[in-house]
């Protein structure tokens, strides 16, 4: 027994990490939240932050705001390293690249998964992934300077490898980056420039399946796929990127034959997940079993076998086939959070059961899917749920409030307001800028 309330570590202000940290509100224990960003993050909504539609602000928000009401709750910046499972401690990064350590009596790692690109981390310079605010805004940069750029070429290759992007997989977030890419160029910039004709971009979609959206049923599938060839998306279906450099892309058909070259200056990766670092390293000092992809496996509670002061939430678990989707996240997050209350009381913890709500695909304005159990829904009845299920989805009152108006502005017209995008200072010095470009490497 201890003289101080229980001390809880949570790694990550995700889904996973906010849910947990709200369902501890109040409790009487101490929560300490770290996060690399200082913010939450409503990922499902990055590309629409990516291609102009929504502002960082409509869905992100600061977790010290989010947490202002909890006096026992203490939010922290910084990016967990290492792992002392004996001492119960954690050493953590600050963006200056000095560190600090937490100890807890309760760990709970809600720290997600980043962009892979299968053993090809040179693909990550040409082929940005979309995990992140800065994913979003270095996106943006790119699918807006690459009409610029050819806006001052002549007719000819050049301009056409300028107006041609690549999307690699084919999941919810490819088909959704690829549907808004045509349709910013075919609506939002169709009348803005004088030397190109925007509509006239070409959009090429690569998944290794035979048909996208894999997780929905194959009837909603061939209906996003429909869409997305009537906005001019084209499908290439069957085949692995295996190359991705600076001209363009490289894709090998998985049923064997010659390689296929695309000239294309703007390639975007969906293709894959990954566990972060800090989730390898702790699989490794408490000696958890992991899969290829880094899913660490837990015990039906969540914890580490071994270690139950120690649990494991959201795309990080290896368990029962268990999605990874945000509503997993947060069930996972409350799931927790109730094991460390009924404990505070002396009660057991109760075996953590998923309760699959559905999914929902945007595709374009007034067309998406959902599908939850045996109703499925496409189109425009599709859409509006969609944009319900979002919008109950993001935190705080403000963000709902203005995202709502802004998509009411969106229908109404095909501008989109969140356009601006810098190209940054060439003279400005890397030693004022805060980065986590370094110490990326898994820790020893």
């Amino acid at each position: 027994m201890t003289d101080h309330r229980t001390r809880v570590l949570i790694i990550g202000g995700g889904f996973g990490g906010l849910f947990c940290a709200k369902g501890l509100g109040g409790a009487d224990v101490d929560v300490t939240l770290i996060d690399r960003s200082a913010g939450h993050l409503f990922q499902p909504l990055l590309y629409q932050c990516a291609t102009g539609t929504l502002s960082i602000g409509h869905i992100s928000r600061p977790l010290r705001e989010e947490f202002a009401g909890h006096r026992n709750i203490t939010t922290l910046l910084g990016e967990a390293l290492e792992l002392d499972p004996d001492s119960r401690r954690v050493t953590a990064r600050r963006p200056d690249e000095s560190t600090f350590t937490v100890d807890y009596d309760v760990l709970v790692v809600a720290a997600g998964m980043r962009q892979s690109y299968f053993r090809n981390p040179q693909f990550e310079q040409w082929a940005p992934g979309m995990k992140t605010l800065d994913d979003a805004l270095n996106i943006r940069q790119r699918l807006f300077t690459a009409f610029e750029i050819a806006e001052t070429l002549p007719s000819g290759p050049d301009r056409d490898a300028w107006l041609t992007f690549a999307v690699a997989g084919g999941g919810p977030t490819g088909v959704e980056l690829a549907g808004q890419i045509r349709e910013m160029a075919t609506r939002t910039l169709a009348n803005e420039f004088h030397s190109i004709e925007p509509e006239d971009a070409r959009v090429l979609l690569f998944d290794g399946g035979d048909r996208v959206l894999k997780s929905f049923a194959p009837e909603l599938a061939d209906r996003a796929a429909g869409t997305l060839q009537r906005l001019g998306v084209e499908l290439r279906l069957g085949v692995h990127v295996t190359d991705v450099r600076r001209e363009g892309v490289t894709v090998t058909p998985k049923a064997g034959g010659p390689e296929e070259q695309y000239a294309a200056r703007t390639v975007l990766w969906t293709a894959g997940v990954e566990a972060v670092p800090f989730a390898r390293h702790l699989a490794e000092v408490v000696g958890a079993p992991s899969d290829r992809s880094g899913r660490i496996e837990v015990e039906p509670d969540l914890s580490v076998a071994g270690h139950p002061e120690i649990f494991v939430i959201g795309d990080l678990v290896g368990r029962d086939d268990l999605p990874g989707v945000a509503e997993n996240a947060m069930q996972g997050g409350l799931h927790v959070a109730s094991c460390i209350r009924r404990e505070l009381t002396g009660k057991p913890r109760r075996r953590y059961r998923y309760r699959d709500l559905g999914s929902a695909a945007y595709i374009s304005r007034g067309n998406a899917l959902l599908q939850v159990g045996p109703i499925r829904i496409a189109g425009f009845p599709g859409w509006l749920g969609w944009g319900f299920i979002h919008i109950a989805a993001l935190t705080g009152v403000r963000n709902r409030a203005s995202t709502v108006a802004t998509w009411m502005a969106t229908i109404g017209r095909s501008s989109r307001y969140h356009r601006a995008f810098m190209l940054g200072d060439s003279h400005a010095t890397s030693d004022q800028r805060y980065t986590w470009s370094t110490c990326t490497e898994e820790p020893s």
